[in-house]
């Protein structure tokens, strides 16, 4: 993760709602965002120019132009490190069916998750894994699928996970959690406040706590001691059953599922 973007990650919780709408649009916008003017930036992120200004100095930049060469820089970097997936994708095709546009995202997504992992960390967790006394997993909504899965093969192993189903407060089997004890939490896009009440109890505690999450301002990334950002950019699988869904039946709000 380039240095501009761990400055904005780190400052997360100290941002203005205007400041979040900055960040937010510099990182989904990271190939085309640091070539943007003052203004043009404020017009895109539907803020004032003067913020746009104050935010770089909020991130200790010493201007616009000081925050837009680091953000240049970063994408130089990345587009060496990157030029892997999108010099060999073939963009503007139209998908040959869903199948292989879903399959497609996928491979996208995993390719970009590759490029961001940090080979010496991620071997690191894998021996907090092997160390810890006991395994917590958090994952609720949409995590609840990788959650479970990483519990069974986990406890098939150590015999010391378990993924907690509580969907108030905080669980009363974390109460005692202790600092040699692990902590793994997934959260996705819409993220749930009951995920970032538990790391923050488990932060207080000393306990060690791996992130795995799909954004960089996801909330959940504050508390996390090791964070891993698992790209989600895909057009959802409901959204092809809505379509076909249609085709034989008027959609409307009542149909959804």
């Amino acid at each position: 993760m380039a240095d501009v973007y761990e400055q904005m990650i780190s400052k997360q919780n100290q941002m203005s709602k205007s400041q979040l709408k900055i960040a937010n649009y510099l990182i989904d916008h990271q190939e085309t965002a640091p070539f943007l003017t003052a203004s043009k930036l404020a017009k895109n992120a539907e803020v004032g120019e003067a913020t746009v200004v104050r935010f770089a100095f909020f991130l200790e930049y010493k201007g616009y132009p000081d925050f837009q060469r680091h953000m240049q820089e970063a994408l130089q970097r990345k587009w060496t490190s990157a030029e892997v997936f999108a010099s060999t994708t073939e963009h503007g095709d139209e998908p040959v069916d869903t199948l292989r546009e879903v399959l497609a995202d996928d491979i996208n997504n995993l390719s970009t998750t590759l490029q961001q992992i940090d080979v010496k960390e991620f071997e690191a967790v894998i021996e907090d894994i092997i160390q810890a006394k006991r395994i917590y997993i958090i994952a609720y909504r949409s995590a609840m699928s990788v959650g479970l899965f990483l519990e069974f093969y986990l406890d098939l192993v150590l015999q010391n996970t378990e993924m907690i189903r509580s969907a108030d407060g905080v669980p009363e089997h974390l109460i005692d959690i202790q600092k040699d004890d692990l902590v793994i939490a997934f959260g996705f896009n819409r993220y749930t406040k009951r995920t970032v009440e538990v790391l923050k109890y488990v932060k207080q505690k000393h306990a060690k706590t791996v992130v795995i999450t799909d954004h960089m301002l996801s909330p959940l990334v504050p508390y996390g001691i090791v964070n891993y950002l698992q790209l989600q950019k895909s057009t959802p699988l409901l959204t092809h059953f809505r379509h076909l869904k249609a085709s034989s039946v008027p959609y409307n709000s009542s149909n959804e599922i």
